[in-house]
């Protein structure tokens, strides 16, 4: 099983990046974007354009931001889950906010007796260790804390 499961996220990254290579910041369409990526997970007002979320977790290790200016036209593809944008992540910031710049999470966790919840996003630092960035949120829907840990689930039992 843990076979077939490692095969589908490679196969999903294969795609992803065939995909992405398809497309041309400043040429393509949000027709083109659609027809490589399809429904996006969410679509978001940016200071820029619509954003389009096209999210891989909990399976994959990536979460894609597409930036559709007011021209129709493509002008950002970004890969979110990365140190820089985890470094952004600081108390105070609010959920939307952590939702808009980094996805989806993989997982959500509530711990009513310690009123909080843990959003989990798997990623890859680089060259290829698989980790999990945790972000802790109040009962005000506001980050407390964060930090990246190595990704136990991807070990072998």
């Amino acid at each position: 099983m843990a076979a077939a499961l490692l095969a589908g996220v490679i196969g999903l990254a294969g795609c992803d990046n065939q995909r992405i290579s398809e497309l041309e910041e400043g040429v393509s369409t949000e027709a083109d974007v659609r027809a490589r990526f399809g429904q996006p997970e969410n679509i978001w007002d940016g200071p820029n354009g619509r954003v389009f979320e096209y999210n891989r977790q909990p399976q994959g290790q990536k979460n894609y931001m597409i930036t559709i200016g007011a021209d129709g036209k493509m002008s950002a593809l970004r890969q979110v889950l990365t140190p820089e944008n985890f470094a952004r992540v600081q108390p105070g910031m609010m959920m939307e906010d952590l939702r808009k710049m980094l996805g989806k999470p993989a997982k959500i966790t509530p711990y009513a007796l310690k009123r909080e919840t843990e959003w989990e996003w798997r990623w890859v630092q680089p060259p290829n260790s698989p980790m999990v960035f945790t972000a802790t949120l109040n009962d005000d829907q506001r980050v407390v804390r964060s930090g990246s840990s190595p990704d136990r689930s991807t070990e072998a039992n």
